[in-house]
């Protein structure tokens, strides 16, 4: 009787320490997607809240360098300049730094000017918030909200200048 020798058959299948490298790398990217997930949009708030505060710095500066008003108009889905030319309100040109804006998707948008609330809804003639050829500006307090993220606010003083913060939530 003549024995073979046989060859060793390789193995089919994945090993246990393949199969928990595999397990650690999907752990690892499942966590990374999620912390990236959770702060956007407190990031996306926050981004949103800059740019709307240093658009109106820049809009506040360019009526000073000019000696013309520039206005605001704040609406619930977004936000406008215009100039003040004579008697009436001209928009910017939609090409300039100042051109028109929108909130992102989902985002809720209140504004108060001296401790009232602005129907954003109802457009009014003159712009929700002037920068003043002098420097001054009208005060107010522009609150966004987005998603679950902390509410951003940001303040305007009749002397030109803004400030930023968190809103607490409410209960």
């Amino acid at each position: 009787m003549k024995h073979r020798i046989s060859a060793a058959r390789p193995a089919s299948g994945f090993s246990l320490i393949e199969l928990l490298v595999v397990v650690v790398i999907v752990a690892v990217l499942a966590l990374a997607v999620t912390l990236s997930v959770a702060g956007g949009a407190d990031r996306q708030l926050r981004r949103e809240g800059d740019r709307f505060e240093t658009l109106v710095h820049f809009a506040c500066e360019k009526a000073e360098q000019a000696g013309r008003e520039i206005g605001v108009d704040v609406g619930a889905g977004g936000y406008a300049f215009r100039q003040l030319d004579g008697d009436t309100w001209q928009a910017i040109a939609a090409d300039s730094e100042m051109r028109p804006r929108s909130w992102l998707d989902g985002m809720h948008v209140t504004l108060s000017r001296e401790g009232r609330s602005v129907d954003l809804a109802a457009r009014e003639a003159p712009p929700e918030i002037v920068c003043f050829s002098s420097g001054e500006m009208t005060p107010f307090a522009l609150t966004l909200a987005l998603g679950d993220a902390k509410p951003y606010r940001i303040t305007g003083s009749d002397d030109g200048t803004t400030k930023r913060d968190s809103v607490e939530a409410r209960p």
